[in-house]
């Protein structure tokens, strides 16, 4: 009975927010046409949310409200918009067909306008709400950086650049890119200290890895992001941890109730309980989810995290894949990475950089720490297809290993204003944002810069929809916007029994004076039918291959 309670429960979290998310996109975007239609002194016969058998219907004036059962779509039905109807010359004045090419293409254009001013409207009321933004603050700044010999050190709050006040990260990207190639004043503020600190550095330009700018290049002082790893550990075997029982993989989350958020700050916080006794929080997963387990030991003298066994996860194997190079060769989960080919890597970087790199002539030797013991392997990498983090597929070498990789979440502030000509225009201007996101991700489709692998259907939508719910109400607001938009745009597609495709008919029939032959509009709609199903039927299945990992 309890499992029963269980997937109901996660049924109703998942199926709730999804409906309150494409009910309101598609009540807004039919009300568009609804409204135009009326101005333009048409008859509307039906106004529906959703398709197939009505539920609730009522019926006012010469429309008929309805819900219907099949909540992915709606229609408004329109006196007069039948192919072939036969029209009483009194009647005519209230059919859509025999009104105006201009009135026609108001009323589809009506739809997918008031998606994009939707957008406008919830983006509105989250700058009233308040929007998370990610914070100027520094993450992990490594030592053999360009960041760390300009003199940045995790953590730092940036205030200034080149005189300039900082409010976002965003904003120091911006400043890098305007200023790459030039010397560059920083002062960032450290460690609570009153005073600021004054720092110089030289952006470059350097490729933009995201596939949805419009950039092809952006400024860059190497090692400086708002990245910071998670205080995730990797633990040596028959050391003080591993007899209090902490486990490679483990999240620290707390230190006799001091709470943890990155791996930098472990060495402060133990150092402060030496020779005293120690009460440790850590969440393990063990398998399916993960649970919180609290250790508890007395800690000795020590000068450093090491000789208490603690060291940095991503050097750990948590996965090697089953006939993959690696397992064949004999290199197991909980293996150490310790050098690969006479290299000693600090960091999950540098292994993927010597992997990649590998010139395609005979094995690789990799050393691996396990058990305290030291074990080589000679490993023949091999060519594979992968997603990038911006979603496009690239070729590389691979030899099937994952790493202890984890980050932490960066640093967020809260923007949220009471002015509503300052809402208005941060509405504006993210709806504009994502427009142009949305176009280009487009582009990058066609131009396969991007795997049609990330194209999602209403199961995506329904997980999101789900995820940003439990997150909070301004993150819900956000996707919606989003997705609103991606309506608008969707919709504007060329694609016969799209909006698109009904403004192309209209069009040329504005410019040659005259409508398209039945025949050809007939045979565009079949097409587009089809393009329509295609597009379904890819989206459902990316879906099902996510959610399943076919």
């Amino acid at each position: 009975m309890d499992l029963i309670y269980n997937y109901l429960n996660q049924g109703l979290s998942v199926v709730i927010p999804f409906v309150i998310l494409l009910g309101l996109l598609i009540f807004v975007h039919e009300l568009g046409h609804f409204l135009v239609a009326k101005w333009c002194g048409v008859r509307v016969e039906v106004f529906s949310l959703g398709f197939g058998k009505k539920i609730l219907q009522y019926k006012r004036g010469d429309t008929n409200y309805c819900l219907s059962l099949v909540p992915l779509g709606g229609y408004v039905k329109m006196f007069g918009d039948e192919v072939g109807a036969q029209i009483s010359e009194e009647d005519r004045k209230y059919s859509f067909t025999h009104k105006s090419v201009w009135q026609r293409i108001a009323v589809v254009l009506a739809g997918p306008l008031m998606n994009f001013f939707f957008s406008i409207f919830i983006l509105m009321l989250v700058a009233f709400m308040g929007e998370e933004v990610r914070a100027p603050r520094v993450g992990d700044v490594h030592t053999d950086t360009s960041a760390f010999s300009a003199g940045f050190r995790s953590g730092d709050l940036i205030l200034k650049v080149n005189s300039d006040k900082i409010g976002t990260w965003d904003e120091i990207q911006e400043q890098l890119t305007r200023n790459a190639s030039k010397d560059i004043s920083f002062e960032v503020k450290r460690d609570g200290s009153e005073h600021p600190i004054q720092l110089h550095a030289a952006a470059q330009l350097k490729p933009n890895q995201n596939v949805l700018s419009l950039d092809d290049y952006v400024g860059d002082i190497e090692g400086l992001s708002y990245s910071s790893r998670a205080a995730v550990v990797g633990i040596v075997p028959k050391t003080l941890m591993s007899d209090i029982g902490l486990k490679t993989g483990d999240r620290i989350v707390s230190v006799n109730a001091q709470q943890i958020s990155y791996f930098r700050d472990l060495e402060n916080v133990f150092m402060a309980f030496q020779e005293q006794a120690v009460n440790i929080v850590v969440e393990r997963f063990d398998g399916k989810q993960a649970q919180n387990i609290t250790l508890n030991g007395q800690l000795g003298k020590f000068s450093s995290l090491a000789v208490l066994g603690i060291e940095s996860s991503e050097l750990y194997l948590s996965k090697v894949m089953e006939q993959s190079p690696a397992y064949t060769a004999g290199i197991r989960e909980g293996d150490k990475i310790i050098s690969i080919d006479n290299f000693k890597p600090q960091r999950w970087e540098h292994v993927l950089n010597s992997i990649k790199s590998y010139s395609g002539t005979g094995p690789i030797r990799i050393s691996v720490a396990r058990n305290n013991e030291t074990h080589d392997f000679q490993v023949t990498p091999q060519m594979t297809e992968h997603m990038n983090s911006q979603g496009g597929e690239e070729k590389r070498y691979t030899i099937g290993i994952v790493p202890h990789v984890y980050s932490a979440p960066p640093v967020t502030l809260k923007m949220k204003t009471s002015n509503p000509i300052e809402a208005l225009i941060r509405g504006v201007t993210r709806t504009n944002e994502i427009t142009v996101m949305t176009v280009v991700s487009f582009m990058r489709l066609i131009q396969n810069k991007i795997s049609h692998k990330n194209i999602g259907g209403v199961l995506s939508i329904g997980q999101a929809a789900s995820e940003t719910y439990k997150v909070g109400i301004a993150h819900f607001l956000q996707l919606m916007a989003v997705i609103s938009v991606n309506l608008f745009i969707l919709n504007l597609l060329p694609i016969p029994v799209l909006d698109g495709g009904h403004l192309l008919f209209y069009s040329i029939e504005a410019l040659r004076g005259a409508p398209l032959s039945m025949r050809k509009m007939e045979i565009a709609q079949q097409v587009g039918l089809f393009i329509l199903i295609s597009l379904m039927v890819l989206s459902l299945f990316n879906d099902f291959s996510r959610l399943f990992g076919f």
